[in-house]
């Protein structure tokens, strides 16, 4: 079945099964390898992505359930230059760098909803995305860093930092 999808401001039409988890549409149709499989169980957030702004979990989420624009890493900065990416280069976070993607992404919806981050916020939003390497202070001060360079805006009211993420579905998306 085809499925019009707008990706990192593009549109792409993608011929597969409605059920196909987004995250093998985004890697092996569209060709965007950033986005990682952890667990394939939305527990590591290594597949994090954002719908409409929202972070997601793209090992979860169905193709038939997107409803809006989603953005990937590659997508965050075509030139890697959104704060989120330069103070996680800065502060050397990455050890393995396998999950930091999806920590990078939880990290940019976190700073939307809360362009100053407290300590707990950040460990709240971040919960979900585990990290092997135990890169966690790390991470922490990244996004302080990111916070820090990050002008103020109106906090969006598509994401939900903090708030457990769930697949997107059909029925939710209604």
């Amino acid at each position: 079945m085809a499925f019009k999808l707008t990706i990192n401001h593009k549109q792409e039409t993608v011929d597969v099964p409605g059920d196909t988890p987004l995250l093998w549409v985004l890697r092996d149709v569209v060709g965007l390898k950033g986005t990682k499989y952890g667990c394939g169980i939305g527990m590591c957030g290594a597949c994090t992505v954002h719908q409409n702004g929202s972070p997601i979990r793209a090992c979860l989420t169905p193709v038939s359930a997107v409803t809006g624009p989603i953005t990937t890493i590659e997508g965050l900065s075509a030139t890697g230059t959104h704060p989120v990416q330069l103070a996680w280069a800065e502060l050397d976070v990455p050890q393995c760098g396998y999950c930091q993607a999806g920590q990078m992404m939880s990290a940019a919806a976190l700073l939307v909803t809360h362009p100053k981050p407290t300590d707990a916020q950040i460990d709240g939003a971040m919960a979900g995305n585990l990290c092997r390497c135990g890169t966690y202070l790390r991470i922490r001060a990244a996004i302080h860093k990111a916070a820090a360079a990050t002008p103020a805006k109106a906090p969006a009211t598509t994401a939900s930092a903090g708030a457990p993420l769930k697949p997107a579905t059909a029925a939710a998306n209604k």
